[in-house]
C-alpha cells in the first residue's frame, strides 16, 4: 500500500471518528433539553411547547394566547424584538446561576455573583431578526409576541459551533430565558 493511501485512509477514519463522537454531543445535548422541557411542562401548566425544530425549542410560560405563525404581532425575519434575557450553558437537564453566561437583568447577574463594573448592560436590548444572530436563537425567535415569557433551547450545532465565545466553550448547548416587551416588523 502506498505512503499517500495509507495516510488518506488514517484521515478518513479519524474524520469518521470525530463526526460520531460530535453527533454522539449532539444527542446528548437533545437530551438534556428534552428533559429541561419535561419538567418545565410538568412544573407549570400553563406552560407549553410552542416550537420544535431540528435541535430548536422555545417554550411559553404562562401562555394564554391563541398563537398563530405569521400573525401581524408575531416577530418576522427582519424585525426587531425588545427583550430581557439569561443566556446559560446548558451541562445537564437544569439551570443554575453557575452556567449564566449573559444577561441584561441586573438582579440575575448580582445572584450569579458577577462582578458589576458596567452597569450600562443592564437594560431593554433590542435586536434585528437576521444572519448576525446565532441560528438557533434567531430560529427560536421568530414568532414570538409582546409579552411572552420563555425559554429557547437549542444544541451547540445552533450556537457558536466550534468556536470558543468568551465563557461559552465551543459546541455549547445553550437555553435563554426570555422576556418579550415590544416586536416591530417594520423594516
Amino acid at each position: 500500500m502506498k505512503k499517500s493511501t495509507l495516510i488518506l485512509l488514517i484521515l478518513l477514519v479519524l474524520a469518521a471518528c470525530t463526526k460520531q463522537s460530535l453527533q454522539a454531543t449532539y444527542d446528548k445535548q437533545i437530551a438534556n433539553i428534552e428533559s429541561f422541557i419535561q419538567t418545565t411542562l410538568n412544573k407549570d401548566a400553563d406552560a407549553r411547547l410552542i416550537k420544535e425544530e431540528e435541535g430548536i425549542y422555545r417554550i411559553n410560560l404562562h401562555d394564554t394566547l391563541d398563537r398563530v405563525l405569521n400573525r401581524p404581532d408575531s416577530l418576522e425575519w427582519g424585525g426587531e424584538v425588545s427583550l430581557y434575557y439569561a443566556c446559560f450553558t446548558l451541562t445537564s437537564s437544569s439551570l443554575s446561576t453557575s452556567n449564566l453566561v449573559a444577561t441584561n437583568l441586573k438582579d440575575l447577574a448580582k445572584q450569579a455573583q458577577w462582578n458589576l463594573t458596567d452597569e450600562s448592560i443592564f437594560k431593554l436590548d433590542t435586536i434585528k431578526l437576521d444572519n448576525r444572530l446565532i441560528p438557533g436563537l434567531a430560529k427560536g425567535l421568530r414568532g414570538v409576541q409582546p409579552e411572552d415569557e420563555g425559554y429557547i433551547l437549542f444544541t451547540g450545532k445552533y450556537g457558536f459551533g466550534k468556536t470558543e465565545r468568551g465563557t461559552i466553550p465551543a459546541r455549547s448547548a445553550l437555553a435563554y430565558y426570555f422576556w418579550i416587551e415590544n416586536i416591530s416588523n417594520e423594516n
